[in-house]
């Protein structure tokens, strides 16, 4: 095929996908009550559009901290701490009103505001995920590599490996050494640090790598930042930065076994688009959601009928594990101290059972959205856009909840003014989930929600301002029911 007919073909394929995009939009604009539902911005007064700036601002400033599970549970207590609450550590606590922090290892912890009826009778729940996809170092993590010092790494959650090449990279975290400190590590988002690049091969030269597929065009062990360039006089450039990591935090090498660090895109939160309606950055999946319902949480006036709790859990982009995640016991276990200091001597696990079966659930978490370039990876009729509400996230094959509570649900945001949309993926082509499967084995009952994101699980997300905000709604009415 000769270029002019190349061109020719390309153009009406891009147009042939444009416009069956568009008629797929336009086949829901001819009557039907999805075609009808408006943007959510065309439903905000002046006065709100402001709230939803401002919100937007506040909701940067946190992803801006919060870079990991780590950085978001140590900026959450510091704002629930700010606004009366207190750690929870005794039964005489428990009362109606009583505003509580459950921390848990310093990477997930509840926060709870004690409701007018007992616990058993009762209670709402918003679960989330704090941590996103990112690159962690191995155990020996600094080695030599062509006159450069090099990170060994492996990539946490689902990522697209290509996507993490030529960008900055700041490297946060801890290390704990054998005699007892833990060291804050920090280097890459402040103005003036050095930030860490995974290089790329250059066009040039890369004639070997062009057959590689989509996934592959990086490979797991080349997912290597530079870290180090300057050698010694007598060492080498690696021995040089380890030297200098080492007696910059004062540890050993060996340290580095005991160390939680990662590399997270160094870009800061910033808005998008000529209009500023996106935020983009970082983290959205799943921060988006922790922040709502503490947020929500934190903002609560007064005492609930119900008692209010807001789960922020770990590790769910790679099956909730350890002793942080989802799977763990950490939620029940929370319910059964704050059940037994209500129940007192006369407390049974059979109190924990009916205190779980009468709970309420939102098990929040972001989900794709309809690409405007790749429209084709959804079902569009059942795709949730950006802009256009919150998402009741409808999975089938038994991961939906119940249709009365479903019902219950819609009802709460119609009364509330709350926009909302639904989105399953398109069959045989994509999936996800929740942490609410683990609270459904509980007998708790749940419904999934979300906020819609462009690019998820990339180094820099993008959410609708609108939508956010009225995640943010959503939880803070469920609270209150």
């Amino acid at each position: 095929m000769r270029i002019a007919e190349r061109r020719i073909f390309l153009s009406a394929l891009l147009l042939t996908s444009v416009a069956s995009f568009s008629a797929t939009l336009c086949a829901q604009d001819e009557g039907d009550a999805w075609g009808k539902k408006k943007s959510s911005w065309l439903l905000l007064t002046p006065a709100e559009r402001t709230q939803v700036q401002d919100f937007s601002d506040d909701y940067k400033n946190y992803l801006n901290i919060a870079r990991s599970a780590l950085g978001s549970t140590r900026e959450v207590i510091r704002r629930a701490r700010a606004a009366g609450f207190t750690e929870f550590s005794k039964p005489e606590q428990v009362k109606p009103g009583a505003r509580l922090i459950v921390p848990n290892r310093d990477r997930s912890l509840i926060l709870a505001v004690i409701g007018s009826d007992p616990i058993v009778d009762g209670s709402r729940v918003v679960g989330t995920h704090q941590d996103s996809p990112h690159i962690e170092l191995k155990g020996r993590p600094i080695y030599p590599a062509g006159g450069f010092a090099l990170f060994k790494t492996k990539y946490y959650g689902g990522i697209k490996k290509y996507q993490w090449a030529n960008i900055p990279l700041a490297l946060v975290g801890r290390i704990d050494t054998a005699d007892g400190r833990t060291i804050d590590v920090s280097i890459g988002l402040d103005t003036g640090e050095p930030v860490f690049v995974i290089p790329d091969s250059a066009p040039h030269s890369d004639v070997d790598m062009r057959t590689r597929t989509y996934t592959n065009v990086l490979q797991g062990e080349e997912l290597d930042p530079v870290i180090g360039s300057i050698p010694g006089e007598k060492e080498s450039v690696a021995v040089e930065v380890t030297q200098l990591l080492t007696s910059t935090y004062k540890i050993k090498e060996e340290d580095l076994v005991s160390a939680e660090l990662a590399l997270v895109p160094a870009a800061h939160p910033a808005d998008v688009g000529f209009d500023r309606g996106l935020v983009g950055a970082y983290g959205q999946d799943d921060r988006v959601s922790s922040y709502c319902a503490a947020r929500a949480i934190i903002d609560f006036k007064g005492t609930p009928k119900f008692t209010a709790l807001a789960y922020l859990s770990n590790f769910e982009e790679v099956g909730s594990v350890n002793n942080t995640g989802a799977g763990s016991q950490f939620l029940n276990s929370t319910f059964a101290r704050l059940t037994g200091a209500q129940r007192g001597t006369s407390y049974n696990d059979l109190d924990l059972r009916r205190a779980l079966h009468n709970s309420l659930v939102i098990s929040a978490d972001a989900n794709d959205s309809l690409n405007p370039i790749f429209p084709s990876a959804a079902e569009a009729t059942n795709a949730a856009r950006l802009g256009y509400g919150v998402t009741i996230k409808l999975y089938g094959e038994g991961f939906d909840p119940p249709s009365e509570y479903t019902a219950k649900i819609r009802g709460l945001l119609d009364r509330s003014g709350i926009p909302w949309q639904t989105h399953t993926y398109k069959v045989d082509v994509g999936g996800g989930g929740t942490i609410g499967g683990f609270m459904s084995r509980e007998d708790m009952e749940v419904i999934d929600f979300g906020v819609p994101l462009l690019s998820m699980h990339s180094p820099f997300e993008m959410s609708s301002k609108v939508d956010v905000w009225n995640f943010y709604r959503t939880m803070s009415v469920f609270y209150a029911q």
